[in-house]
């Protein structure tokens, strides 16, 4: 498989918390800026605002149909059904226009594919991550050697107090970062086998959905699964980040990015399935990693497309028009009420196809076969 280098540019763009590994890239006077530099590019400047307003997509609920067949291991059945996808929230401008989509029912994951999950994948195929490649040296002409080496972007706190539109502060790119090793060569997955595997770019998750026999869910069926069948709810499980108080999110609970105090018990992943099921019983909808959708990336929605919607054609981000990016959904363990609020149903991220990081992650769906 050909290496494809990461690309962005250092324009900040909307509604989205970080875009993973898009590092490779150069300013267009020739002067290498650093891979990192480059990278931060996919943050928006205005992530950090509190949404004060309720993600108000409605769901008229699912329609009758019962699950065909038995259930595939891990999955759970997400009946057809009608709902209002997207949002009015005035921070999430490229979620609009809100508009009616009608879906047929599918297969879900329950929880994200985790690392036990990935690695058998990649002991039976042989498959080799992007991350895990050096990009081509002729791609980028000028460029220091130890920049264009494996690697991958990790989140690193800083020491003291930063500005929260000053994103290259907590992270930074790591030669050896890859899904074996989530935050450089000295760490590993062992213990972390039944957490959410991520440093995987939208192609590598793909290539495993391929492999299972699924594919990626379209934007439209993510949305309607995270919603569970609840009308009018700010979060994929009600109103409140807290019930009876205990937190129902893996998200960063104190002052981001210096001092996460881990109310929920976890600083970074959780394990995959930690948290309640929504109505739908699916779990980490909300927070844990961002997981990649199989619709290309353009900013609003075309409400024409009602009917098992597939996205636009083609990507399009008005801040960097070229770059292919596709849509990420969920927020991360890094999101919180303060900053970021990617965690709402309807809000939308979105990342160079090549791209990981270490809060990105994916889940699968599978199409019911037809009656014969």
């Amino acid at each position: 498989m050909s290496k494809k280098p990461p690309r962005t540019s250092l324009e900040p763009v909307q509604n989205h918390d970080a875009s993973g590994r898009t590092t490779r890239s150069w300013v267009g006077t020739g002067v290498a800026v650093g891979l990192v530099l480059i990278l931060i590019a996919t943050f928006t400047a205005a992530s950090w605002r509190r949404s004060s307003r309720t993600d108000n997509g409605q769901v008229n609920g699912p329609r009758s149909d019962k699950p065909p067949g038995v259930a595939p291991e891990g999955m759970v059945w997400v009946p057809g059904g009608d709902f209002a996808m997207g949002t009015d929230d005035e921070s999430m401008s490229d979620a609009r226009p809100v508009h009616r989509v009608s879906l047929d029912g599918f297969w879900m994951d329950r929880t994200e594919v985790t690392n036990r999950q990935f690695e058998r994948f990649v002991r039976e195929t042989g498959y080799t991550t992007v991350a895990e490649q050096a990009p081509d040296p002729k791609d980028f002409p000028g460029a220091p050697k130890e920049l264009l080496v494996p690697g991958s972007l990790v989140f690193s706190p800083p020491v003291g107090r930063v500005s929260l539109e000053d994103h290259l502060a907590w992270w930074r790119y790591v030669p050896g970062a890859n899904w074996k090793h989530p935050t450089g060569p000295d760490s590993t997955i062992q213990g972390l086998e039944d957490h959410p595997v991520v440093q995987v770019c939208f192609d590598d998750a793909v290539a495993y959905a391929k492999w299972a026999g699924k594919r990626l869910p379209t934007e439209a069926e993510w949305e309607y699964a995270a919603r569970g069948g609840l009308d009018g709810k700010r979060y994929c499980w009600g109103d409140d980040l807290k019930i009876g108080g205990k937190w129902q999110v893996n998200n960063w609970q104190g002052l981001f990015p210096n001092e996460n105090m881990k109310e929920d018990g976890f600083d970074g992943t959780a394990p995959a399935g930690s948290f309640a099921t929504n109505g739908y019983g699916l779990s980490d909808m909300a927070g844990n990693v961002w997981e990649w959708c199989a619709d290309w990336y353009q900013p609003g929605y075309d409400p024409s497309q009602s009917r098992n919607p597939q996205g636009p054609d083609s990507s399009h981000d008005p801040a960097e028009p070229g770059i292919p990016k596709r849509v990420q959904r969920g927020g991360s363990y890094l999101c919180s009420d303060l900053y970021c609020v990617r965690y709402l149903p309807g809000a939308r991220g979105k990342g160079a196809t090549d791209s990981g990081a270490s809060h990105i992650g994916f889940r699968c769906v599978l199409t019911p076969k037809a009656k014969s």
